[in-house]
């Protein structure tokens, strides 16, 4: 076959996943921002209509960020809708003249890669792309404290009280698809835990992991480019290696897991607002907060970003002219909470 009638090359695709809040769009920005002069291309998927992390990226000054570069899916789960969301957003991204030299997947905190790997068999998928490598981000202060951990007793109570109850913690069983279908783990927010805290937790991912896999420590996402992009794992040829809790199943229990938007008033104080929404999440049992907030006499929008009772807030760029200042947050907790009840408390 002669050069000019060889196939063209595929584009190589990194899939980020992770749950909620382990860092996942953090990582992907420190690498667009440093991406060597390669032509990156993002699709970026959310649980919940806000777009945070797409707001976030779309916020920087590298190439990638620009609007064309990135495409936004607030479907809740990309790894359930790739017919219908996927393989467009692909399309459009491959149209692009030039066409990306990589393309990075964000998926949703509660999304499990493998059914999103499965996709790149498809023949008119793998005609085009590979999967370069699944990096699955893991925020180490949630595992140290054992937000992960099965609960025997509450499972015991739970089928108990209604024998049909047939599965685990569904937080432990999200965690451990992503950690099994990962190329690479990023431990980060690795300030956030002693060393030996930190040892145990490298322990626990090495002893549930269906296969050896390179593990690194990380502050911030900060981790070269290269090292998580050129991996050439080829992930859609290596499919048995990544058991799932739900292989052969249609779906893997979205129920168990719910959102709302809250439209707030511009605050006063942004120290004084994050502890007392830290103080709704513990009493609640959020997983998850994220947004965007006026502050009074401010010209400037404030992030605010929440892991359980872990918040954080800084200004993130200045609000746009004509641009809407309302602050919204998007509130992501375990499925059957009174959505009015959480809904008044995180408005205060």
């Amino acid at each position: 076959m002669s050069a000019s009638s060889q196939p063209p090359a595929k584009v190589p695709v990194t899939i980020v996943t992770g749950f909620l809040g382990a860092g996942k769009t953090t990582l992907i920005r420190h690498a667009i921002e440093n991406a060597g002069g390669r032509r990156l291309a993002l699709i970026v998927n959310e649980f919940g209509d806000l777009g945070v992390d797409g707001d976030i990226l779309k916020s920087c000054d590298a190439p990638a960020c620009r609007p064309d570069a990135i495409v936004e899916l607030s479907n809740g789960c990309l790894c359930c809708t790739v017919a219908d969301d996927f393989v467009p957003a692909i399309d459009a991204l491959l149209a692009r003249d030039p066409p990306p030299d990589h393309i990075i997947v964000e998926t949703s905190g509660l999304a499990l890669p493998k059914p999103l790997v499965k996709a790149f068999d498809w023949p008119d998928v793998r005609r085009r792309l590979t999967v370069d490598g699944v990096i699955a981000v893991v925020d180490a202060a949630a595992v140290a404290a054992g937000r992960f951990a099965d609960d025997p007793a509450a499972l015991a109570a739970q089928r108990a009280a209604d024998p049909s109850v047939g599965h685990d913690n569904p937080l432990e069983e999200v965690f451990t698809d992503q950690v099994a279908c990962a190329d690479l783990v990023v431990l980060n927010k690795t300030d956030l835990v002693d060393a030996a805290a930190l040892a145990r937790v490298e322990a626990e991912i090495a002893g549930g992991s269906p296969r050896p896999v390179r593990t690194l420590r990380a502050r911030d996402g900060r981790l070269p480019v290269d090292v998580l992009l050129g991996v050439a794992a080829r992930a859609e040829d290596d499919l048995a290696a990544r058991p799932s809790h739900h292989d052969g199943l249609d779906d893997h229990e979205h129920d168990d897991f719910d959102t709302i938007v809250v439209d707030l008033p511009a605050v006063a104080d942004p120290a004084a607002e994050a502890k007392r929404l830290a103080d709704v999440a513990g009493r609640r049992d959020v997983l998850r907060m994220k947004g965007f907030l006026a502050v009074e006499g401010k010209p400037m929008r404030l992030l605010v970003q929440g892991v359980g009772r872990r918040f954080s807030h800084h200004y993130d760029r200045a609000w746009r002219d004509g641009e809407d200042r309302g602050g919204r947050l998007v509130v992501i907790a375990r499925a059957g909470f009174d959505r009015a009840a959480l809904e008044a408390d995180v408005r205060g």
